[in-house]
């Protein structure tokens, strides 16, 4: 039998919010139809409108379009994380895809001991308990060099700001928060040697990353809130929450402050669309996006058709893996000049002859 833990009561088993179920034969290839490709969220859940969201979108495409069936359970807390890769194993899963950092060290030791399932990760490389990165023949990472597009975000930012300040806070200082605001500070600061200007990063400094703002976790909505107001009170009028379901929060200040001059630009997903239901559209200058659905329903298809392979995935501007979003109401509202640098800027780093690299890279 498959498992990792001990096996866990069917009656927990049966609480579970999956979604399909079946049985699976090998994962060598075969009927698709008998193929079980399951995921796990991490505590920010399936609705949280960016990488959570983004991953299950894959996962329900992959069941849609390729005919296999899919089960999905979402973690509310960090001790969720064990019970739920458990559950998973128990239930004879072929494929097991977790949803971000904090799930790394729970999936690389299900995947030691379980060498007949496979197993990929979003967002970080699979660690054992002491954080040494593992590499295993059926573990396979699906991470994203989201500097890269962060940096042309924060160069759009610091040329379309009013005040000359903009912000960036995150959920939690862990390196696949970190990279994007320090990208995101690293293209303001090109902005400003291009231009001679001198706008202004709150909650982030690349000589002083111990200084940054975080909230602790990817749950906190009411901080997140805070969190804004306070930037906006100094006078900030773009912020790039990283951190979540909590950017939910930064929606609510703007909000509340009513000033049409105040944006966001999200990430992950691309938030005019994912957070149209709660009122985040008008604020979204451009989002700084992750191929996670893509990554997502390869990962599933290579398995399935008996192709999965350990080698990691790095999602780049140069294979589409990470990108910025459209600008869409505020199109009209970045200058044009600076939408054109940003294409310049985005085949430079494509070229490598612009080199935005950053100590979190997913190298």
């Amino acid at each position: 039998m498959k498992k990792k833990y001990p096996a866990i009561t069917l009656g927990l088993v049966a609480a579970l919010s999956l979604a399909a179920c079946g049985s699976a034969p090998d994962s060598s290839g075969g009927d698709a139809g008998d193929f079980l490709a399951c995921m796990v969220s991490d505590e920010g859940g399936f609705d949280d409108q960016s990488f959570n969201q983004s991953g299950k979108e894959g996962l329900d495409r992959a069941g849609s379009e390729l005919g296999v069936q899919t089960k999905a359970v979402e973690s509310q807390s960090v001790s969720d994380y064990p019970t739920n890769v458990d559950s998973l194993i128990q239930q004879n899963c072929d494929l097991i895809i977790g949803v971000g950092f904090n799930l790394s060290a729970d999936l690389a030791t299900a995947a030691q001991e379980n060498p007949d399932i496979n197993f990929a990760l979003i967002d970080e490389r699979f660690r054992d308990a002491d954080g040494e990165i593992v590499e295993l023949d059926n573990a396979k990472p699906l991470v994203f060099n989201t500097a890269e597009a962060a940096y042309l975000a924060g160069y759009a930012a610091a040329g379309t700001t009013e005040s000359g300040k903009v912000a960036t806070y995150g959920g939690q200082a862990i390196p696949t928060v970190q990279i994007f605001m320090e990208g995101f500070a690293k293209g303001v600061e090109k902005y400003n040697e291009d231009n001679g200007a001198d706008v202004e990063v709150l909650g982030w400094d690349p000589d002083n990353p111990g200084s940054g703002s975080f909230v602790g976790n990817f749950t906190d909505t009411p901080m997140g809130q805070q969190l804004t107001e306070l930037f906006l009170s100094q006078g900030a009028d773009i912020v790039m929450p990283v951190a979540g379901p909590v950017g939910s929060g930064t929606i609510a200040a703007l909000k509340a402050a009513g000033d049409d001059n105040n944006a966001i630009v999200w990430v992950d997903a691309d938030g005019y669309l994912t957070t149209e239901s709660i009122g985040g559209s008008q604020y979204m200058v451009t989002s700084v996006m992750k191929g996670i659905n893509t990554a997502v329903y390869d990962a599933v298809k290579e398995a399935s058709e008996g192709n999965f392979t350990s080698e990691p995935f790095i999602g780049t501007l140069a294979n589409d893996g990470v990108s910025i979003a459209d600008y869409h109401d505020w199109s009209d509202r970045v200058p044009d000049e600076v939408k054109e640098q940003v294409e310049v800027l985005k085949q430079q780093i494509i070229d490598g002859t612009l080199d935005v690299s950053t100590p979190y890279d997913p190298s």
